[in-house]
């Protein structure tokens, strides 16, 4: 099997099973709530996961919320930014091509009387910054943007969004989401500009279930989710030791592994993109993309298709965003970036972990000529 589709998501690793049947089996089974021993031990050892996310990423364990995924983070700090900061402003900007999660968000907002405006991106997938320097005044609450895009692994120029926040909206607030450059770009929230962030465990090897919301000590959020006042009151609801210490277990190895990773992506990323483009395919991603992301149009191929082709050799890609791609054809996100729909509707997405290499990049390329020699002359 070849699995090229991590941005959707990654295999746990075996440092985060290990850490999930020693949580469930061994006595860390007690409700962190509780006064007795059991309780005690367990609140323990999530202060402790807390701290190491904390550590890893560059804040105080006091920033850092354990959350359900990337989108409830992401719908906490937009929705409940704006609740609890009602007269820092009526306007919200973003951009179309952010993840549905902070879209839905902020359609949400619109229909409460909030204006959001949206920044167009260019065709490297970066906003406008000449726009979006227009756009951004006093009456400016939010900004909403996304370090790497998902689809075509285009790197926000984070530096210089905060340098224009500073310079003609310091009292605006700077949410990111971080879903896609966790574990694979150095990131140090205490000097990032950002205000508030979003994580998730399952794009870095850890399970599904369990996110990281980030808000600086001193930024205002109301809670999502309300009960008992567990995590300082930010998410209620029993806490859940081995969903935090899987999410610290995953965060700690894929840190340790960053720039080796980093390094083999890179040439993985680069053979595929000489290999691809000299059998005619369109590759969507940016030259200066995340080398873990690879978008590609197929001559003569929808992305259904080859998709499907592919799948028969046991190589596993996607169309579209996981989160979209039951209902959508083509990407919403090319569309934006001004990407011809004939390529659009060929586009595939190739998405790389720690765990990938460059044999198979190589037996990747000769299934796609064994593809094109049986079935192009069917599609053509």
């Amino acid at each position: 099997m070849i699995y090229f589709d991590n941005s959707a998501t990654t295999k746990p690793c075996d440092e985060v099973t290990e850490a999930l049947n020693r949580d469930l089996k061994e006595d860390f089974w007690g409700n962190p709530g509780s006064l007795h021993k059991l309780g005690s031990k367990a609140l323990d050892s999530y202060s402790n996961a807390r701290k190491s996310c904390a550590s890893s990423l560059g804040c105080k364990p006091s920033e850092i919320f354990f959350t359900s995924c990337g989108t409830e983070s992401a719908n906490t700090a937009i929705l409940g930014f704006m609740k609890a900061n009602k007269r820092a402003g009526r306007t919200i900007i973003s951009t179309h091509t952010e993840h549905k999660c902070t879209l839905e968000s902020l359609a949400i907002l619109e229909t409460n009387g909030y204006s959001v405006k949206y920044v167009n991106v260019l065709k490297d997938g970066k906003p406008d910054m000449e726009a979006l320097a227009d756009l951004i005044d006093s009456n400016t609450a939010l900004l909403c943007f996304t370090h790497v895009n998902n689809e075509t692994g285009s790197i926000l120029p984070l530096e210089e969004i905060v340098k224009l926040r500073k310079n003609k909206a310091p009292q605006a607030s700077l949410y990111v989401d971080m879903v896609q450059s966790l574990g694979k770009l150095k990131i140090d929230l205490k000097t990032s500009g950002v205000d508030m962030a979003s994580f998730s465990a399952h794009k870095i090897h850890g399970i599904k279930g369990v996110g990281l919301l980030y808000i600086r000590n001193g930024i205002k959020v109301s809670p999502l989710i309300v009960g008992g006042g567990q995590q300082d009151g930010m998410r209620s609801g029993t806490q859940s030791l081995p969903l935090a210490d899987s999410f610290a277990v995953a965060l700690t190895e894929a840190e340790n592994a960053r720039k080796k990773t980093f390094e083999d992506v890179c040439a993985i990323n680069a053979y595929l993109r000489k290999e691809l483009l000299s059998r005619g395919a369109t590759i969507n991603s940016p030259d200066d993309a995340l080398p873990f992301v690879l978008n590609v149009a197929f001559k003569n191929f929808q992305s259904e298709t080859m998709l499907h082709c592919l799948e028969m050799y046991d190589v596993y890609i996607s169309t579209v965003s996981a989160c979209s791609s039951r209902s959508k054809k083509t990407s919403y996100v090319l569309e934006n970036m001004g990407i011809n729909r004939a390529i659009s509707s060929n586009s595939v997405r190739l998405s790389f972990s720690r765990y990938n290499t460059l044999d198979e990049a190589k037996r990747f390329v000769e299934i796609i000529d064994d593809i094109y020699s049986k079935y192009e002359v069917v599609v053509k």
